[in-house]
C-alpha cells in the first residue's frame, strides 16, 4: 500500500483521482468564459487599446513625447523593460532549476509561470522597440547581411548582448512551454466534442500517443532544455545588468550588479507568480491543487531573495564608502537623501523590510497576505529599477546640467501598454489552454496526496492516510 509521508504537508488535497485532475483542469478549457473571466479580459482588453493608441502616437511623433531630456537620457522606458524581464527570471527557475531538483511543489505552478515568463519577456521587448524609435529598422540590431555598407553590430555594446541574450531566453522558454503543453494538448485532443476543436488541438499535440517511447523521449528533451535553460536564469539578467555595470557613471559601475540583478529579478518574478496563482486558484476553483504547502515553499524564496536583495543594498553603500571616491559616494548618498529621496525609501521599505514579515507561519500560509506583500514587492522592484537608473543620471559631475525628470502621459501609457498586452495573453492562455500541468500533477498523486483515492492506492476513496496533525492549514 502507498502512503503519504506524515513528515510533509499534501501538495494535493480533496482525494483526487487521475480523472478528477483531467476534469477539474480540463473543464475550463471546454467550458464556456465565466463572468469574471469575461470582466477581466474586457477590463485588460481596453487597457491594450489605450495603451496601443499611447505606442503608436510615441512612434508618430518620435521620444521627445517623453518626459526625458539632456541629462536624463534613459527613465521609464528601461525601468520598464528591466522590471519586466526581471519578472519573467521566474519561469525558467522554476521550468529549469527545480525540474533538475526534483522539487514536487513546481508541478502546479511551472505552466502559469513558464506562460507568464513568455509573455514578460514580450512586454520587454517591446520598450526596446519603443526606444528605437523607428521600430521598422529593429533587424539593424541583428548581425545580418546586407548592402548598406559599413552598417555593422557592435559587438563590445551590452545593448548588442540584450538583442541575444533576450531573443535566446525568448526562444528556449517557448519551446520549453510548449514541449510541456503537448501531452496536455492531446488530453484536450481526445475529449473534444467539436470538429474545429479536436482539429486544431489536434495539430498543436503533434501526433501525441502516449506510448512508452513518447514519453521516454519527452523526458529525454524536458531534461536536455533544462540543461539548457538553467545557464539562462543566470546570464540573462546578468547581461541586462552589464548595460550598467559597463560604464563608468557612479551609481553603475560596480562588479556586485550582475548577481544583485538575478537575485532581484528571482524576487519579484516569483511575487508576480503569487499574484496570477492566487487569483487563478480563486477564480478557477483550484484550492486542491494550489495548497498552502506550494504558497509557504514560494513565499520561503521570495524571503531568501529578497534578503540577498538586501545584504546588495548595504554592500553598495560600503564599497561606495570603501573606495574613497567622493563622488561615488554622492551618488548613493544622493539616492537617500536627495530629490528622489522618497523612491529610495520606498525601494527600501517594499524590498527590504516587507519580505522580512514571511518569517511569520501564520502570514506565510495566508493567501490574504501573499497576495498583499507580492504587489508590494513588485512595487519595491520598479522602484529599484527607477534609483538605479534615474537617480544616477539627474546629477552628473557638472552642476549647471543638473535636472529633474517627469514623466509624461505617454511614459505612463507605454507602461499601461504593457499591462494590457501582459494579462490579455495571460487571460486567454488561462482560458484556452490548460493552467495547470497534468500529467505532472498525476505523477505526484500516489507520494504528494491528501487522501489517496482507492483507484491510485488501494485505500477506500476519502480515507485518510496522513498524519492529522499535518493537515491543518491556516489561512
Amino acid at each position: 500500500m502507498h502512503v503519504t509521508s506524515p513528515v510533509r504537508t499534501p501538495l494535493v488535497t480533496g482525494g483526487k483521482t487521475y480523472a478528477d485532475v483531467t476534469e477539474d483542469i480540463c473543464k475550463q478549457v471546454e467550458g464556456k468564459p465565466t463572468r469574471e473571466w469575461t470582466i477581466a479580459f474586457v477590463i485588460s482588453f481596453v487597457v491594450l487599446i489605450y495603451g496601443t493608441c499611447c505606442v503608436f502616437w510615441t512612434w508618430w511623433e518620435g521620444l521627445g513625447v517623453w518626459g526625458l531630456n539632456k541629462t536624463v537620457g534613459w527613465a521609464w522606458d528601461i525601468t520598464n523593460f528591466v522590471w519586466w524581464v526581471g519578472i519573467g527570471h521566474a519561469g525558467t527557475l522554476i521550468s529549469a532549476i527545480l525540474l533538475l531538483f526534483r522539487m514536487k511543489y513546481r508541478t502546479s505552478i511551472n505552466r502559469a509561470a513558464e506562460a507568464m515568463t513568455i509573455f514578460a519577456v514580450l512586454c520587454a521587448a517591446s520598450f526596446i522597440l519603443m526606444h528605437m524609435g523607428r521600430p521598422w529598422l529593429a533587424y539593424w540590431a541583428l548581425p545580418l547581411p546586407n548592402a548598406f555598407g559599413s552598417l555593422w553590430v557592435n559587438f563590445n555594446s551590452p545593448l548588442v548582448w540584450d538583442v541575444f541574450a533576450i531573443s535566446t531566453y525568448f526562444t528556449v522558454s517557448l519551446v520549453f512551454w510548449y514541449m510541456g503543453l503537448v501531452p496536455d494538448l492531446a488530453t484536450i485532443r481526445d475529449r473534444a466534442t467539436s470538429k474545429v476543436s479536436r482539429y486544431i488541438y489536434g495539430a498543436f499535440s503533434l501526433g501525441w500517443n502516449g506510448g512508452a517511447k513518447t514519453w521516454a523521449r519527452y523526458e529525454y528533451i524536458s531534461l536536455i532544455l533544462a540543461g539548457i535553460s538553467t545557464p539562462l536564469v543566470l546570464s540573462v539578467h546578468t547581461i541586462v545588468s552589464m548595460d550598467f555595470a559597463t560604464s563608468v557613471i557612479p551609481g553603475w559601475h560596480t562588479t556586485i550588479f550582475p548577481p544583485y540583478f538575478v537575485a532581484g529579478a528571482i524576487f519579484s518574478g516569483f511575487a508576480m507568480v503569487q499574484n496570477l496563482m492566487l487569483i487563478t486558484r480563486v477564480v478557477f476553483k483550484l484550492e486542491d491543487y494550489i495548497t498552502f504547502e506550494h504558497i509557504e515553499s514560494m513565499n520561503k524564496i521570495i524571503t531568501l531573495t529578497g534578503s540577498i536583495v538586501g545584504v546588495a543594498y548595504i554592500t553598495e553603500f560600503f564599497i561606495a564608502w570603501y573606495s574613497g571616491v567622493e563622488y561615488e559616494r554622492y551618488a548613493f548618498l544622493n539616492r537617500m537623501l536627495g530629490p528622489y529621496w522618497w523612491a529610495y525609501w520606498a525601494m527600501m521599505t517594499c524590498n527590504v523590510i516587507s519580505p522580512q514579515l514571511f518569517w511569520s507561519r501564520k502570514i506565510r500560509r495566508s493567501v490574504t497576505w501573499t497576495f498583499v506583500l507580492s504587489v508590494i514587492v513588485n512595487i519595491g522592484m520598479w522602484f529599484e529599477r527607477f534609483v538605479i537608473i534615474v537617480t544616477s543620471l539627474h546629477r552628473d559631475y557638472l552642476p549647471s546640467s543638473w535636472a529633474m525628470f517627469s514623466p509624461t502621459m505617454f511614459d505612463i501609457g507605454d507602461y499601461i501598454f504593457s499591462f494590457g498586452l501582459f494579462f490579455t495573453l495571460f487571460l486567454l492562455f488561462a482560458k484556452f489552454l490548460p493552467v495547470i500541468n497534468m500529467f505532472e500533477v498525476k505523477a505526484i498523486i500516489r507520494s504528494a496526496s491528501e487522501k489517496l483515492p482507492k483507484s491510485v492506492s488501494g485505500v477506500a476513496k476519502g480515507e485518510s492516510v496522513t498524519s492529522p496533525t499535518f493537515n491543518k492549514n491556516v489561512e
